[in-house]
C-alpha cells in the first residue's frame, strides 16, 4: 500500500550548520540546554550545538563513537567502538567503563544506539568488514540496564544495526539490519524482544538503505534513508510513507525533533567514502540540515544509573 504523490506531504531541509562531518550519527535534542548532540563517527568528535545563536563547541574523543545517549545526571553515554562508557568533556578522559562488547570479533563495533522508554541504553554492533566477508551477520544488540547489566537482545547476528526507536508506551521496538532494506518491529513488552514482524521493505526502485530513526509524538516513525537523499515519515499503523523530507546531499545519517516547540528536524549527514565528483555536486555533504515540520516530536529518555 502507499499514498498517492498528493497525498503525501513533502518538504526541503535546509543547511542549519556546514560542519563537513565524515560520518556524523545519533543527534539528540537536551530540552534542558536547548542544545543538540551529535558524534563524528569517522572524526572522532563530539558536537554541542546551539542552535538560536549557532554556537559551536566541539570535544575530541579517545576513538570512535557509533552513538551517543544523554545521561539523568547531565552527563553522556557514549557507545564507543570497543564499549560502552561515560565519558567527561572537561577532563577528555573516560570516566567509567560500563562495558566493552564482543572483544573476540575485532571486525565489529558499536554502532546505533537508544534509550527505551525505560531510560535502558539499547545499541547494536556493526560488521566493518562486512564487504569483504560476504556480509556475515556477526554483531549484535545489546541493552544496558540502571545497576550496568547487560543483556544480549537477540539470538540473531546483524551486520549493520540501524533504526532503533521506540513506541510512545514503550511496547514495540523499531531495528533495521541496514543491508537488508527492512525495518522490523519488535514486541517489547517482556523482558526480551519477541514476535519480530516485517514494518517496511524499502522497494527496489527506491535507492538507499534505511539509517537511524525516530519516534514523534503522533507515534509514527521517521527514517533517513542513506545514499536516499531523504527521510521519511513512516505511519505506525501500517508502515506507509506520508512525509519526505528532501535533501540535497545524498546520505542523511539520522534526525531528532528538537527546538522550543519540538517541531524542527534537525538531520545528522555524511560525506563518507563519496567522490570527488560526488562532493563537487555536494558540497555540503556532512552538515547538519534542519526543516520546520508539522508534527512535535518528544522528549527523549535519558539514561538512569543506579550503579
Amino acid at each position: 500500500m502507499s499514498l498517492s504523490a498528493s497525498e503525501v506531504l513533502h518538504l526541503d531541509a535546509e543547511l542549519k550548520l556546514d560542519c563537513k562531518n565524515i560520518l556524523g550519527e545519533s543527534i539528540v535534542w537536551c530540552p534542558e540546554r536547548s542544545r543538540l548532540f551529535w558524534v563524528d563517527i569517522e572524526g572522532m568528535l563530539f558536537h554541542e550545538l546551539d542552535p538560536e545563536s549557532g554556537d559551536l563547541k566541539l570535544w575530541d574523543l579517545p576513538e570512535r563513537a557509533g552513538s551517543v545517549a544523554l545521561k539523568e545526571d547531565g552527563g553522556f553515554l557514549f557507545a564507543f567502538a570497543s564499549g560502552l562508557a561515560e565519558y567527561n568533556l572537561k577532563s577528555g578522559a573516560i570516566s567509567k567503563q560500563l562495558a566493552v562488547l564482543e572483544v573476540d570479533l575485532p571486525s565489529t563495533r558499536l554502532n546505533d544506539g537508544r534509550c527505551d522508554r525505560q531510560g535502558r541504553f539499547v545499541v547494536g554492533g556493526f560488521n566493518e568488514k562486512q564487504a569483504e566477508d560476504g556480509g556475515q551477520p556477526l554483531s549484535g544488540i545489546y541493552r544496558l540496564a540502571a545497576d550496568g547489566s547487560v543483556v544480549r537482545l537477540v539470538e540473531e547476528g546483524v551486520r549493520c544495526s540501524n533504526s532503533i526507536c521506540f513506541s510512545l508506551d514503550g511496547s514495540r521496538m523499531y531495528f533495521a539490519d541496514s543491508p537488508t532494506r527492512k525495518i522490523y518491529m519488535f514486541d517489547y513488552s517482556g523482558e526480551l524482544p519477541t514476535n519480530k514482524t516485517l514494518f517496511y521493505e524499502m522497494p527496489e526502485s527506491d535507492p538507499g538503505i534505511p539509517d537511524g530513526s525516530t519516534v514523534d509524538s503522533e507515534g509514527n516513525i521517521w527514517n533517513a534513508e542513506f545514499m536516499g537523499a531523504r527521510v521519511v515519515r513512516h505511519r505506525a499503523s501500517d508502515g506507509v510513507i506520508d512525509t519526505i523530507v528532501h535533501l540535497p546531499v545524498p546520505n542523511p545519517t539520522q534526525m531528532a525533533l528538537g527546538g522550543p516547540d519540538l517541531d524542527t528536524l534537525y538531520i545528522t549527514t555524511a560525506r563518507r567514502k563519496m567522490s570527488d565528483e560526488q562532493l563537487a555536486a555536494a558540497p555540503t555533504a556532512g552538515g547538519i540540515f534542519a526543516v520546520k515540520v508539522p508534527i512535535k516530536g518528544v522528549i527523549e529518555p535519558k539514561f538512569k544509573s543506579i550503579y
